[in-house]
């Protein structure tokens, strides 16, 4: 049954630099709390406009169903409602992501990202049927999360389209298949109220030049401010501005992702004295060459 939900929501709410934000833990692999409230804040200060818990740079496959719930509740609590906070809820266990979207709209979340099920591999109706399933459970909006890469399943066009136009409270997607096809058409034949993300920094612009809204960043921890400048460059029409950004950050973005996210990312935290803590198993640490390229990538920056 469809539970009343707000209608479209115009995503001036969540803006157009969204973090998906990196879990910390203690040195012995704990969730840290006091570390979150310090991201948080780093965060929200250095351009963040919504965080989202426990997606995939926040570990989530590795975190236990309590401590997602723990992370969402002081993620929120952090927040204190400076920005939106999406829990990152799905899953492939259809029942189970409904399970968990339920408590964290009840924990006050302003939404939900909803990946793509992975290794089971469904056909596009069974996208479809999931997706809305786990969508009309709850009231909140809900934003896809299509990363093929990770999860052996392409999100395509046209169920991304008709789950937009069927569900009202699906409002937007997160793009990370590396497609600008894909991505130009969803962008071409989108309603007017569903709003198209980048899922890699590095096409941010080129997204935003075919009809895209922001980027859902794992970068925005380190260069928060300076991917607020590109956005708003072209924002406000000055493309050459925003291109020369883009090619200037685009050797930190690739290098958070020189081995698999968030390990990278959180060795560039460790450098900038930024709460991250170590990687849980299976990922393990990235290697001494990938922490000396993020340094002197951080150094270039001005972050060191």
């Amino acid at each position: 049954m469809l539970h009343p939900c707000h209608g479209k929501v115009r995503m001036m709410d969540y803006g157009r630099l969204v973090t998906a934000m990196a879990t910390p833990f203690t040195a012995d692999g704990e969730v840290d709390v006091e570390g979150i409230r310090t991201l948080v804040d780093h965060l929200i200060s250095t351009g963040t406009t919504a965080i989202v818990a426990c997606g995939t740079t926040g570990e989530s496959p590795a975190l236990s169903h309590a401590e997602k719930l723990l992370v969402f509740e002081k993620t929120i609590e952090f927040a204190a409602g400076r920005v939106p906070v999406i829990a990152g809820t799905g899953g492939n266990n259809t029942q189970a992501s409904v399970e968990l979207s339920r408590e964290a709209e009840r924990l006050g979340a302003d939404g939900l990202l909803l990946v793509t099920p992975y290794y089971n591999k469904p056909t596009q109706e069974g996208l479809y049927q999931h997706f809305r399933r786990v969508a009309e459970s709850v009231s909140i909006p809900v934003m896809l999360y299509n990363v093929p890469g990770r999860t052996a399943v392409n999100l395509e066009p046209r169920t991304v389209l008709r789950l937009a136009e069927d569900v009202p409270n699906i409002i937007a997607l997160k793009e990370a298949s590396g497609s600008l096809a894909q991505m130009l058409e969803v962008a071409a034949n989108k309603p007017d109220d569903f709003y198209l993300y980048s899922g890699d920094d590095k096409f941010t612009v080129p997204l935003l030049s075919i009809g895209g809204y922001g980027v859902v960043s794992v970068a925005s921890h380190v260069v928060g401010l300076e991917m607020t400048e590109m956005i708003n460059a072209f924002v406000t029409g000055d493309v050459y501005t925003a291109a020369t950004w883009s090619q200037r950050l685009l050797p930190i973005f690739d290098a958070l992702f020189r081995v698999t996210s968030p390990s990278p990312l959180k060795a560039a935290l460790r450098l900038m004295g930024l709460p991250a803590g170590p990687v849980r198993l299976p990922l393990a640490e990235a290697p001494e060459s990938v922490v000396e390229e993020l340094r002197q990538e951080l150094k270039r920056l001005g972050k060191l």
